[in-house]
């Protein structure tokens, strides 16, 4: 069988609000290129409550367990009734320990003149976000901020081994470790003993606010990154502004076997159902998700339409200061990729 022969089996999570237009849109796009998807569609977030009594059912995360690679909408965790974000279950259920995300000048929307080509790898199973917070007397909150040498090296190595694979020259680790010594400090010890090992790539360090700032005025700098879970938040929604916000950057969250991917931005249910979704993060996402699966041609073509696309500047949705539809934005994005058969 040729690769243009090949079906893959892929669990798609349409999700909450925009969520089902936006997939929908890449689900478009991937077929255009001449991928040929069985996709397994799966409930997870507000849309599931109703039906099975829980945000993320059973069935759903078998079926990951099942495919390995998985394309999501955005999700909606219901307020109150004591629900954890879905989000949050998903990367602890499938142990998806980094969250990738790239960030270019060449596939956002930009008016600043530096270039920005950069990948941000967020660890994303501990520091603060284990949510291990108290009271320990009136007027009195504590957060423990939890760092493994464990998860420190892995997604060192994570971030290392993307550098070799595609032939990045330079990882910065990102860390606050002039005043947390002993947490960041584990951080960075266990970076620099994985950067050794990669003596091809270079390897520097830069302080947190340091980092925010040279982000914003000389983002070139800049090629891998690897951070900490709070950092990494911050930092890399941080980086997505430099090209345009959320709704233009793509993001993946990676484990051993299991790979989901998914924009990274919000549900938008002010806008749902209204056909002005921008659909273009989910897209990059599902890029993504082609060069995961090896589907290198199909993702280089879709790569190169939507520079075509974004350079014209036309068919943009409101947020992007243009007036389309989402339907007009795809269809404009998939005669760019006719175009380059």
């Amino acid at each position: 069988m040729s690769n243009k022969e090949k079906v893959y089996q892929i669990t798609l999570i349409p999700g909450d609000g925009i969520g089902p237009e936006v997939t929908s849109a890449a689900r478009k796009v991937l077929a255009a290129a001449g991928i040929v998807i069985d996709w397994e569609i799966m409930d997870a977030g507000a849309g599931a409550l109703q039906k099975y009594d829980t945000t993320l059912p059973e069935e759903t995360l078998e079926s990951i367990r099942k495919n390995k690679v998985a394309l999501k909408g955005p999700l909606t965790t219901p307020i109150g009734g004591g629900f954890q974000s879905v989000n949050v279950l998903l990367r602890k259920n499938l142990d998806l320990y980094a969250n990738v995300r790239p960030v270019s000048s060449a596939l956002g929307i930009t008016f600043q003149h530096r270039p920005v080509d950069m990948v941000i790898f967020r660890e994303n199973t501990e520091d603060l976000y284990t949510g291990m917070e108290y009271e320990v007397a009136p007027g009195v909150a504590q957060s423990l901020k939890v760092i493994t040498e464990r998860a420190s090296t892995r997604i060192a190595k994570a971030a290392f081994e993307w550098a070799m694979k595609r032939e990045r020259k330079m990882v910065h680790a990102v860390h606050k470790a002039n005043i947390m010594k002993k947490s960041d400090g584990l951080f960075l010890d266990s970076v620099r003993k994985v950067a050794k090992n990669y003596p091809e790539v270079t390897y520097k360090e830069i302080i947190v606010d340091n980092c925010a700032m040279q982000m914003v005025m000389r983002p070139e700098q800049f090629d891998v990154v690897v951070l900490g879970n709070l950092y990494g938040d911050i930092i890399s929604d941080l980086a997505a502004g430099l090209v345009g916000g959320l709704g233009v950057v793509p993001g993946a969250n990676l484990g051993e076997e299991i790979a989901i991917f998914e924009s990274v931005h919000g549900s938008a249910p002010d806008i749902a159902g209204k056909g002005i979704a921008n659909p273009l993060a989910t897209i990059h996402s599902a890029n993504m998700m082609l060069r995961h699966i090896g589907e290198n041609k199909a993702a280089d073509r879709i790569r190169a339409a939507m520079v075509l696309f974004l350079a014209e500047r036309k068919h943009l949705t409101p947020d992007l200061g243009g007036n389309a539809t989402t339907d007009e934005l795809v269809d404009a994005l998939i005669e760019k990729i006719k175009l380059l058969r």
